[in-house]
C-alpha cells in the first residue's frame, strides 16, 4: 500500500528515511515507536529491498529474490520480527547443524554438548576428507582467533584470507575442505579475494558460541516484515511512499534539510537517513562532500557482489532435508540448496520445490536462464539421483546485482560509522560499521543504531534500540577475556615463532 500525497508540493516530517530495505524499515519503526514523525521512501513497488518477496504468477507460491537464512544469533533481526508479530514464522532446523553433499554422500555436521570451540571438534575428527595432520594445521589459526581483538581484525584487513591461512600454516587440503566453503557461504566471495580480517572476525564468533541454529522463513521472506512494517507505520500516521525515487539531498553546504523526489516534490525534514547500498549513495552525494570527506570518497571501494537464485518445482518428492550445501569446488555453479516443501508449513505432502544460490556468480556470466536451470538440476541430481529435467514442472531464475558488498581486502577499514560529517545526515545498511558480516542481522543492527543516534540528537534519551551481541562463550570466552589483559603486540609475539617456522614453500 502506498501513500503518495498526490498534489502536495511539499511534505514536512521529522525524519525522512530513503530506502525501504531492512535497514530503512528498522530505522523508521524504531523512530516511529519513540514518537518521531517519519516518512519512508522506496523506489520499488514493495518494501523489502534485497529481502523482498512476491507471488509467482504461475504457481501462486511465494517467491523471494533468493533464499536467506536466519541464525539463532540474530538478536536485532529477531527483535524486528518480534515487534511485527512474525517471529513465530521462522522454521528452525534443530535436528542437526548442516548437511554437506559430496556426490551422493551426506556429511552431517553436528554440534556436541561441549564448551565452544570444542562443540565442533568431534565432527571435525570424524570427517575423513582430511587426515589428522591436516586438521591439526588449523589449530594455530583457531588459537589466534580466540585471542584476537578488533585491532587485529583491522590489521589483517589488508591481506587476503588465503594468504593469511597459508602463512599461519593451514594445509591446502583443510583450506579446501573447510575454509573455502565457509568463505563462499558466509562472506559471499572466494577465499582468495576475501579480507582476512573480515573472515577471522566471523570465525571468532563461530567458534565462540556453543550452539547455532539455522532458521528459514515460513513463506516469502519479505512477507515476514514488509507488509507488517508498512501497516504499522501507516496506522501510526506516518508516510510510506512507494514507487518514488529520491533525486538528491536538499540543503546548502554541509547541511541536509531533506530530499527532492523524482516527481518534483520536496520533503523537508529535520533529519535524513540514507538506507541505501553504497554504490547508490555514491551517485547521490555531492561532489564537494566526496572531495572533503573520506567516508564518501571511500564509497567507490564497495563493489556489489552479484548472485543468481533459481526456484525449481519438481513433480516428485526428492528429499526430507530442509537445506544442504555442496562441498566446495571452484567449478561448481551452486553453493546451497533449500527444499521449500520441507520448510513451509502445510507443504509437507507437496513435491519438492528447490531453491538455490549461485554466489559471486561471475562463473554464470553468459549462461541463459535455461542453461542455469539445466546445470542446477544436474548438480541436484549428483546428490539426489531422482532429480532430472523430465521432472521439472516450472522454474524461475532471479538475477540479483547485489547480495552484499564484496568484503575485499581493505574494505573492513572503510566500512563507515552510521553518522556522517554532514549535518543532519545518517547512513544505514548492512555495509556500515556494525562489527558483523554483511547480512540481515547487520542491516537491522545498523537501523537500530541510526535510530538511537537520531533520537539522542533530538534529546530523546531512552533505552537503546540496538541489541549488543552476547560475548563469546566457553573456552573461546576464557581466551578472549585473557587477551583483553594482553596488549596486541603480545598476541603477535605469541605467534611470531610459529610464523618463523613456516617455510616459503609452505606459504606459496
Amino acid at each position: 500500500m502506498s501513500q503518495n500525497d498526490a498534489g502536495d508540493e511539499a511534505i514536512e516530517t521529522d525524519v525522512v528515511v530513503v530506502g525501504g530495505g531492512l535497514a530503512g524499515i528498522t530505522t523508521a519503526l524504531g523512530l516511529a515507536q519513540r514518537g518521531v514523525d517519519v516518512t519512508l521512501v522506496e523506489r520499488q513497488p514493495r518494501l523489502g529491498g534485497r529481502a523482498q518477496s512476491w507471488e509467482d504468477p504461475t504457481t501462486g507460491d511465494p517467491v523471494h529474490i533468493g533464499p536467506h537464512i536466519f541464525l539463532s544469533e540474530y538478536p536485532n533481526m529477531l527483535k524486528l520480527l518480534d515487534m511485527l508479530g512474525t517471529k513465530d514464522r521462522i522454521v528452525w532446523q534443530d535436528d542437526h547443524f548442516l548437511t554437506l553433499a559430496d556426490g551422493e554422500r551426506a556429511i552431517v555436521t553436528e554440534q556436541w554438548p561441549l564448551p565452544a570451540p570444542l562443540h565442533f571438534m568431534p565432527t571435525f575428527i570424524l570427517d575423513d576428507r582430511a587426515n589428522f595432520a591436516e586438521k591439526l594445521s588449523n589449530f594455530p589459526v583457531t588459537l589466534y582467533a580466540m585471542l584476537m581483538q578488533e585491532e587485529d581484525v583491522l590489521r589483517l584487513d589488508g591481506m587476503n584470507a588465503y594468504a593469511f591461512l597459508r602463512r599461519m600454516g593451514v594445509s591446502r587440503r583443510f583450506i579446501e575442505d573447510f575454509w573455502s566453503f565457509t568463505c563462499m557461504a558466509i562472506m559471499n566471495v572466494p577465499i582468495e579475494v576475501c579480507s582476512a580480517g573480515a573472515l577471522m572476525r566471523f570465525y571468532k564468533r563461530f567458534i565462540g558460541h556453543s550452539e547455532f541454529s539455522f532458521g528459514f522463513p515460513d513463506g516469502g521472506l519479505g512477507d515476514l516484515f514488509a507488509p507488517q512494517a508498512a501497516q504499522m507505520l501507516q496506522e501510526g500516521g506516518h508516510r510510506v511512499l512507494l514507487e518514488t525515487s529520491v533525486v538528491e539531498f536538499t540543503g546548502a553546504g554541509e547541511q541536509v534539510t531533506g530530499v527532492l523526489l523524482d516527481d518534483g516534490r520536496r520533503i523537508t525534514a529535520k533529519k535524513t537517513i540514507a538506507a541505501l547500498p553504497p554504490q547508490t549513495l555514491r551517485q547521490m552525494v555531492r561532489q564537494e562532500w566526496v572531495d572533503e570527506h573520506r567516508v564518501f570518497a571511500d564509497l567507490v571501494h564497495f563493489h556489489p557482489c552479484p548472485y543468481v537464485s533459481s526456484f525449481i518445482w519438481f513433480d516428485r518428492k526428492l528429499t526430507d532435508l530442509k537445506m544442504w550445501a555442496r562441498v566446495h569446488c571452484p567449478n561448481d555453479l551452486n553453493c546451497d540448496f533449500y527444499d521449500l516443501s520441507n520448510i513451509h508449513r502445510g507443504w509437507e505432502e507437496r513435491p519438492s520445490v528447490i531453491t538455490s544460490n549461485i554466489i559471486y556468480c561471475k562463473r554464470a556470466a553468459g549462461m541463459s536462464d535455461e542453461e542455469i536451470i539445466e546445470a542446477t538440476v544436474a548438480e541436484i541430481a549428483e546428490f539426489l539421483p531422482r532429480a532430472s529435467m523430465d521432472g521439472v514442472e516450472h522454474w524461475v531464475v532471479n538475477r540479483i546485482p547485489m547480495a552484499i558488498h564484496c568484503p575485499f581486502p581493505g574494505t573492513e577499514r572503510k566500512r563507515p560509522p552510521v553518522h556522517t560529517p554532514i549535518e543532519n545526515l545518517w547512513i544505514a545498511g548492512d555495509w556500515t560499521r556494525t562489527g558483523l558480516p554483511s547480512s540481515m542481522e547487520s542491516a537491522c543492527m545498523s537501523g537500530w543504531m541510526v535510530a538511537d543516534e537520531v533520537l539522542e540528537s533530538m534529546g530523546k534519551n531512552q533505552p537503546s534500540l540496538a541489541v549488543e551481541h552476547a560475548g563469546v562463550e566457553g573456552v573461546t570466552g576464557l581466551f578472549d577475556r585473557t587477551s583483553n589483559l594482553m596488549p596486541g603486540r603480545n598476541i603477535r609475539r605469541l605467534f611470531k615463532g610459529v610464523r618463523r617456522r613456516l617455510s616459503e614453500e609452505r606459504v606459496s
